[in-house]
């Protein structure tokens, strides 16, 4: 840092300063609780460091690419959480560390025309969290950060939706008829974000044709073409999932490609390791994730994916002042020979371990080991079903779900997120006004 950067000082400096770095899925759950219980009542004095202002929950960021969710509806500032919930919000990007000062630095933020909105700075704290979640890793792929598009961002989801719908805009108001791959979308890794986005997108697309763009025919003039370097389409789950997402992707006319390498990423298309071309008008590249670049400079010990090596207490093993949660942490389970998943669940547990913690350390009690619970995994297709698995308590084994049921329990994941930041009547209150608002709108976004 240079001799320039101020140190923000927290009023009350008797009190434990405790940071947490990252307002995703953990970090935000997480500063929430802090703040109900520690923050309100003087006993600790809780910030919460992000680079956006606002909050999404990230599983939903194909619904807005896609252009099927109200962002508006869903998204949370920063602000307003830590006004209601006793904790402070500070606006910036962590771009280094000073374990010996105990200091976080921020990056100077600016706005859209150039001009400083906060300078660099340094953030000081006896408590470090740090959940900055994951980025996508393009594995070296030429051509992937010039003319694909990743999904790590509402930012990037939302530019996606953009360049779809100037893209059928543009081919409704050509003079000829639309030209082959002119509307054609390639999604390079089926995960559960890549194969949710192609089911996403089939049915936003008709329904984006409906609303006057009646040169567009979505069968004849769009393909969705989803490639995947596994045997089989979202591989970290179980077969019978995969087998039964294939078949209704196949259903809907979507390209399933497995085995299928991506060598290079062109402005046209993709090009494919076994020679074939793909023409593609828009490119999502989903293919894998890594810890951001900033987690390599902090002197912590970081995995071959440059995550945060973690302790069983999910502290890092250098240093216990600090802990790391969600998909920037690396833990392999005593027993195991992989380490916990980058899923909202983990994240949800991880958050709820390291408040227990943090309460703990400010108590001078032993801290306990973290233990993951796997409750299984699903995969929505939008309206055309829901398939995962979930583990049969009585059993302890998976079982395997699709439907109705599956759809409700999906939904449900998005609502125990929103019950941790805000409680159960304000989240019944606003899913009711929600779905009336819904009826009244367009099911899709258009513009």
């Amino acid at each position: 840092m240079t001799s320039s950067t101020r140190t923000l000082v927290v009023p009350k400096p008797d009190l434990t300063h405790i940071v947490v770095v990252g307002g995703g899925a953990g970090g935000l759950e997480l500063v929430t609780a802090l703040g109900n219980k520690l923050g309100r009542k003087g006993k600790a004095a809780v910030t919460l460091v992000d680079k956006s202002r606002t909050h999404i929950w990230k599983p939903l960021l194909h619904e807005i690419a896609a252009g099927s969710m109200d962002v508006d509806q869903h998204e949370l500032e920063y602000m307003a959480q830590s006004h209601w919930h006793g904790f402070k919000f500070r606006y910036g990007e962590m771009i280094g560390l000073n374990q010996t000062e105990k200091q976080v630095y921020l990056a100077a933020t600016f706005d859209e025309d150039g001009r400083e909105v906060t300078p660099k700075r340094a953030l000081v704290y006896d408590i470090l969290v740090i959940a900055i979640g994951s980025v996508s890793n393009d594995f070296g792929t030429p051509g992937v950060m010039e003319h694909a598009i990743m999904l790590d961002t509402q930012q990037q989801a939302e530019r996606f939706n953009r360049r779809l719908l100037n893209a059928c805009v543009r081919a409704q108001a050509q003079e000829g008829p639309v030209r082959p791959g002119q509307l054609d979308v390639t999604i390079i890794g089926a995960g559960a974000t890549g194969t949710e986005l192609s089911a996403e997108l089939h049915r936003t697309v008709r329904g984006i044709a409906q609303f006057g763009l009646d040169r567009i025919e979505p069968e004849k003039d769009m393909k969705i073409t989803l490639i995947e370097a596994a045997p089989r389409i979202v591989p970290a789950l179980p077969e019978r999932i995969s087998e039964a997402t294939t078949e209704i992707l196949k259903k809907l006319d979507v390209d399933v490609r497995t085995n299928s390498r991506v060598t290079r990423v062109r402005a046209d298309g993709v090009e494919l390791q076994n020679g074939d071309f793909i023409p593609s008008e828009l490119v999502v590249w989903s293919a894998g994730v890594k810890g951001p670049a900033v987690l390599k400079d902090l002197g912590l010990e970081v995995s071959r994916m440059d995550t945060l090596v973690v302790k069983p207490t999910l502290q890092t093993t250098r240093n216990e002042a600090i802990f790391a949660i969600g998909d920037c942490a690396y833990l392999v389970p005593e027993g195991d020979t992989h380490p916990i998943p980058p899923r909202a669940q983990a994240a949800h547990q991880m958050a709820s371990h390291v408040y227990r913690q943090i309460r703990r350390k400010l108590e001078n009690e032993p801290l306990e080991p973290f233990r993951y619970r796997d409750f299984g995994s699903l995969v929505s297709l939008g309206e055309y079903s829901t398939v995962g698995s979930l583990m049969g308590f009585v059993t302890g084994r998976k079982m395997m779900i699709e439907g109705f049921f599956a759809k409700m329990m999906y939904r449900s994941l998005y609502k125990m997120h929103e019950w941790a930041l805000h409680g159960f009547w304000k989240v019944t209150l606003d899913s009711v006004s929600r779905l009336l608002t819904r009826r009244t709108e367009p099911h899709v976004k258009l513009h």
